[in-house]
């Protein structure tokens, strides 16, 4: 563990006392906003300082055994050197949860999602990419218990979407999806590729998290213009023979979103304003990041084939994202919804940089 670390955990720890010996006190009365205020940090800290508690026990383990390693008995020597092994392992899995712990929990993490996906650069194909990335997200959704629900579509010309909008609901979707957003570039062969030339294409992913509180966001009614319209379908139970299909306009901004799933208008409307008001929170929070400069992790590109986040090379076989410098041969079960070790690759950079941060 970095120096720096242990003593931004040991400060810690000594505000921990300090604030149990505070609640001890006749002048801290029970039922005060003192009082209140400082149990909640006792609360919060508690945690942290019983696993720091226990982390310093098994590198205490380690210091005794390692001593006992230059003992005069040889027997002693490799039942200590055996015990070296073994508290090192166990010190080696404790530390990760630990550092975890030092990390601000972004309290949008267990919210649900909205996941958009765009074609961008590339026409026919790209739109066939957006419908194989929706597709691979909704496998990978279903694998964790999450539940998918289609919001809109697009169809392309010639088969994926033009544009696909889904709702994920669940336990910490925003926490699992939350770095998928930007291009993502596809290199490989189309099918109507007649000289077998290897094509690059993009769609942009968009991971916007849906608001706990819908009226988070104020619209003034009189910004919206709300149309309703026959919802399109595949034919059979999709064909909808009423104008239940909703799409709204937020004028100032320009945003329009769509619901055309429900077969009922009134959960359409409530559904699509539920997405404006993500969106619009969404682009508040992108004004504010640019002009801090910061995360770009978290902004989405144009769909030019230059701006990517990731890269989907199917002759290779081989996946990069280009923000860890990972690659993966592995991009048949990628696309098949084995998406654990990318994301949890983009986690563990993110709590390294968080870590970094806080130093």
């Amino acid at each position: 563990m970095k120096d720096t670390i242990r003593q931004r955990i040991e400060r810690m720890t000594d505000r921990f006392e300090e604030v149990g010996r505070l609640l001890g006190t006749p002048e801290i009365a029970g039922g005060s906003q003192q009082f209140r205020e400082l149990s909640m940090e006792y609360a919060r800290l508690q945690p942290l300082v019983e696993r720091y508690g226990r982390f310093r026990d098994l590198e205490r383990e380690l210091a005794a055994a390692e001593v006992l390693t230059t003992d005069s008995d040889p027997s002693m020597r490799s039942l200590a050197a055996d015990e070296v092994v073994s508290a090192k392992k166990a010190i080696e899995a404790a530390e990760p949860p630990l550092l975890s712990m030092l990390i601000p929990v972004d309290p949008r993490d267990d919210n649900n999602i909205f996941l958009e996906v765009r074609a961008g650069t590339g026409g026919d194909e790209a739109a066939i990419f957006a419908g194989d990335l929706m597709r691979m997200y909704a496998r990978y959704a279903e694998s964790k218990a999450l539940t998918v629900e289609l919001i809109s579509e697009s169809p392309g010309d010639h088969g994926g979407f033009k544009e696909i909008v889904s709702r994920i609901a669940g336990r910490q979707v925003f926490a699992r999806f939350k770095f998928e957003s930007g291009t993502h570039r596809v290199q490989r062969v189309p099918a109507t590729e007649a000289q077998g030339r290897i094509h690059t294409s993009a769609c942009t992913v968009a991971i916007l998290p849906e608001l706990e509180e819908v009226e988070a966001i104020d619209i003034n009614p009189a910004d919206l213009r709300i149309d309703t319209y026959r919802a399109s379908g595949a034919g059979g139970q999709h064909v909808n023979k009423t104008d239940s299909a909703v799409r709204i306009t937020h004028v100032p901004s320009g945003i329009v979103v769509e619901c055309q799933d429900e077969r009922s208008q009134h959960k359409n409307r409530s559904r699509a304003m539920a997405l404006l008001k993500a969106r619009l929170l969404a682009a508040e929070q992108a004004k504010q990041d640019n002009e801090r400069a910061h995360s770009r992790r978290l902004q989405v590109g144009s769909g030019d084939r230059s701006e990517r986040i990731r890269t989907y090379n199917f002759p290779q076989g081989r996946v990069t994202d280009h923000r860890i410098n990972l690659t993966l041969y592995k991009l048949a079960d990628i696309m098949n919804g084995d998406l654990d070790e990318l994301l949890d690759a983009l986690q563990r950079e993110h709590q390294a940089e968080e870590l970094a941060a806080g130093e």
